[in-house]
């Protein structure tokens, strides 16, 4: 049994989005090694692990339905004063890193193809958010119960594995190509995060029934959820990778390391037939990010 601190600890950690964060950085990482370019300068990823978090917890702090019988509610509920202060802290590195890393000189040679891949993952986060705001909420893709989990992917595969290529060529002053590596990598993000939404799915099932949002749980239940699309997704973003590797001619090391997270998936995948916590939502599923991530970068890093 975890002890209360360590119990506080790790509810701040979750809950507070601050794994999503590292997972953000962890997924850049990856991405730049795999496309074979250098790392950014640690202002990038602090500014990345803050908009992450902030992006995360907006839904939380600005959502009107007070949830008693959510936990993660209840937490923010119940830490708001403690949330005020290190929104406060997040917001100051977003400024202080924005000012360093922000390519003023570069702007001029921007081009129009790379504004629109800056524009195009912020726009569709914003489009997804318009759930908490007055505004937009006609507009908000988030209640569009199939299409949330494509929209999640798609935000953060363009963070994640256009982004940090992109930064680091207008600010060396060359030219971003968009290559069929780079564009398999951006797919593969975004179908192994859109599998993982759907697997969170689940959590919220009796919720989504209630508020009649239509997820591929709701419509297609939690059995034929789990065996008809996410296990056979999972494998065919496994054999993708695999004829990717051999047209790669990666090592068999390379490869095998690179198939551990889509092994881990399916397994999960298959565990969720019983009832989990959300901390096994939080801790196992959404860690599959990170461990993608950590197998990427030891087998570009290694092998």
């Amino acid at each position: 049994m975890l002890k209360r601190k360590d119990r506080s600890l790790m509810k701040f950690i979750f809950f507070g989005n601050y794994f999503y964060g590292l997972c953000a950085v962890a997924l850049s990482i990856e991405a730049s090694l795999q496309q074979e370019f250098p790392l950014n300068t640690v202002p990038y990823y602090l500014l990345v692990t803050a908009l992450t978090i902030l992006y995360y917890t907006k839904a939380y702090i600005t959502d009107n339905e007070h949830n008693s019988t959510n936990i993660r509610s209840i937490w923010y509920a119940a830490n708001a004063k403690l949330i005020f202060y290190c929104q406060l802290v997040l917001y100051t590195v977003c400024l202080v890193c924005g000012l360093i890393v922000f390519p003023l000189k570069e702007l001029s040679s921007i081009t129009v193809p790379e504004w629109f891949l800056i524009a195009l993952v912020p726009v569709a986060g914003l489009m997804y958010y318009g759930i908490n705001l007055r505004t937009t909420k006609a507009y908000n893709l988030r209640s569009v119960g199939w299409l949330k989990p494509f929209m999640i992917g798609f935000v953060w595969a363009g963070m994640v594995t256009i982004y940090p290529v992109l930064y680091y060529c207008i600010t060396h002053n060359i030219s971003y190509d968009i290559t069929w590596v780079k564009f398999f990598l951006f797919v593969k993000n975004l179908m192994f995060i859109t599998v993982l939404c759907i697997l969170f799915d689940i959590k919220d099932y009796a919720t989504d029934h209630n508020l009649q949002l239509k997820t591929f749980v709701v419509k297609a239940g939690l059995r034929k959820t789990i065996f008809y699309i996410v296990i056979p997704l999972s494998i065919v973003g496994l054999g993708s990778f695999i004829v990717y590797a051999l047209s790669r001619h990666f090592g068999v090391m390379k490869i095998l390391i690179n198939t551990i997270p889509f092994i881990l998936l399916i397994l999960v995948a298959y565990s969720l037939h019983n009832r989990r916590s959300i901390f096994y939502y939080l801790v196992v599923i959404d860690g599959l990010m990170l461990v993608k991530a950590l197998c990427g970068i030891v087998a570009m890093k290694f092998f």
